[in-house]
């Protein structure tokens, strides 16, 4: 025999739970883990895929820094030193900032914004046991529905997301961006392109240099193709197959990158916000049907992606997330 319950008085709203009465912000303290952020597996691989990109960049700025030794006098190792510690500016507030306003071109939120999109993010941080006062929030202006999480304690929205959002959708998409915080995913991936550039823009120029070498006569250009085949050949063998790893590296990377987008949706799910991330990319995916009905009413053909580009795509299609966030709303049950 159960006792009689006696009524509950109703909760009065809070202040900053005016516009949020579809997410119940906690009261109370909040409980802050020792430990808030890590590395997952997603992160290391991304960080191990570009051990070839780092070892190329570690040459060429070694050659660049060994010319302006001979040059100027300037000593190799203080330039060399100072490119090898610059990714310490990842976790610089000051760079971050400017990282923010210059290269993603975001801004700060206005007074109006700050009101829905504080509270909003205090919750999330707080069931994540994280210091919500660790990261910055950031606007893009942009009439798409996204989330953005960059360097160290870089966390923005769109502009359209918090007018077509509501406060229960937004924390479910700053729990996903602040899952790529914790888990180790937006700083790699940050590291992993910063000390990539000297690499990759060295191999840029020596093609754009090549372009421009006036044709060769057949048999000079026989010859050119044994020797390199040949070079290729015995490199492949003496390091047992890693010389060719670059040129499946972009796919491998952009697998591991899916990945960590699933995890982040997972991520997000643990923390309540599984059925208002789903809520999210149904909107994503009802957009794109209707841009697809409007072009194919407009007579305008619509070009399909094609496998190689897919398997090029940082991200999972969004058939491929509802399908894994709804998997977990029905384990739960």
């Amino acid at each position: 025999m159960s006792l009689p319950r006696e009524p509950e008085e109703p909760e009065k709203a809070e202040p900053e739970k005016q516009g949020n009465e579809d997410l119940r912000l906690r009261r109370g303290r909040v409980h802050i883990a020792a430990r808030q952020r890590g590395v997952d597996a997603t992160a290391l691989g991304h960080l191990a895929l570009h051990l070839p990109h780092l070892v190329g960049s570690l040459g060429v700025v070694f050659v660049l820094s060994y010319l302006v030794d001979v040059l100027s006098g300037l000593p190799w190792w203080l330039p060399f030193g100072c490119w090898a510690l610059s990714g310490l500016l990842v976790f610089h507030r000051p760079s971050e900032r400017l990282l923010a306003r210059l290269l993603l071109h975001l801004r700060y939120p206005s007074p109006d914004e700050a009101r829905k999109l504080t509270p909003v993010w205090r919750e999330v941080a707080g069931r994540a046991g994280v210091d919500a006062d660790a990261y910055q929030l950031w606007i893009e202006n942009s009439d798409d529905i996204n989330a953005l999480a960059a360097a160290g304690h870089i966390v923005s929205v769109t502009s359209h997301s918090m007018k077509a959002l509501t406060p229960a959708q937004l924390g479910g998409v700053l729990a996903h961006e602040l899952a790529h915080h914790t888990r180790g995913h937006a700083w790699t991936s940050l590291l992993a392109f910063w000390y990539a550039l000297p690499a990759r823009q060295a191999w840029r120029l020596l093609l754009r240099l090549a372009s421009r070498v006036e044709h060769l006569s057949a048999g000079a250009t026989t010859l050119a193709v044994v020797v390199t085949v040949a070079v290729v050949i015995a490199l492949a063998t003496a390091t047992y197959g890693l010389i060719l790893l670059p040129l499946a590296t972009p796919y491998l990377v952009a697998a591991v990158s899916r990945r960590s987008e699933l995890r982040a949706d997972e991520h997000a799910a643990r923390l309540g916000f599984a059925a208002q991330l789903l809520a999210v990319l149904r909107k994503e995916h009802d957009r794109e049907e209707t841009a697809r009905a409007a072009a194919a009413a407009a007579g305008v053909p619509i070009a399909e992606e094609g496998a190689i580009l897919r398997l090029l795509d940082s991200h999972p299609d969004v058939h491929t997330r509802m399908h894994h966030l709804q998997t977990y709303l029905e384990r739960g049950r």
